[in-house]
């Protein structure tokens, strides 16, 4: 059964609809965010160091839990009415992945998956996407939309 290692609550600044977490060490990251980004397209994009998340609303503060776990952890349909469901790998020399905005560049906030270069699996939760693209046009909405990044090592 899989055990969680550890679990962060952070907030994310999304702007131009999107938002990365890219690896901390970005001589590891041919693309650096946004290059390469497909703006309105695909809810996660995998690139190699980073995973592309594409939002809901254009400015806004979102909610997004972390997760590690040592192994492949429960699904979380139960946890949450989400909207959008993804699964992708990726490759993160450090250990360590910043959070990064579309025009606003690397946030304060990072995720530590752990001590040292690793493959991972990932699993990509969000809701409130529907009720922040209609708070967006009229504010800066924040905490409507909610991020469950779950994370495990990659089998082989």
């Amino acid at each position: 059964m899989a055990e969680l290692i550890q679990q962060q609550e952070l907030d994310v600044e999304v702007d131009f609809y999107g938002f990365a977490l890219q690896d901390l060490d970005d001589t590891q990251v041919p693309l650096e965010y946004p290059e390469g980004r497909e703006a309105g397209g695909a809810f996660l994009t995998a690139h190699e160091g980073r995973l592309d998340i594409e939002s809901a609303g254009h400015t806004h503060t979102a909610a997004l839990t972390a997760e590690v776990w040592d192994a492949e952890p429960p699904a979380a349909e139960d946890r949450g009415a989400w909207e959008e469901r993804a699964e992708a790998r990726l490759h993160c020399p450090s250990g360590e992945l910043a959070l990064w905005g579309v025009a606003t560049g690397p946030m304060d906030a990072s995720v530590h998956l752990s001590d040292m270069d690793g493959m991972w699996q990932v699993r990509v939760y969000c809701e409130g996407r529907r009720e922040v693209q209609r708070l967006a046009q009229e504010g800066v909405p924040e905490g409507i939309e909610r991020y469950l990044v779950q994370f495990w090592p990659a089998a082989g």
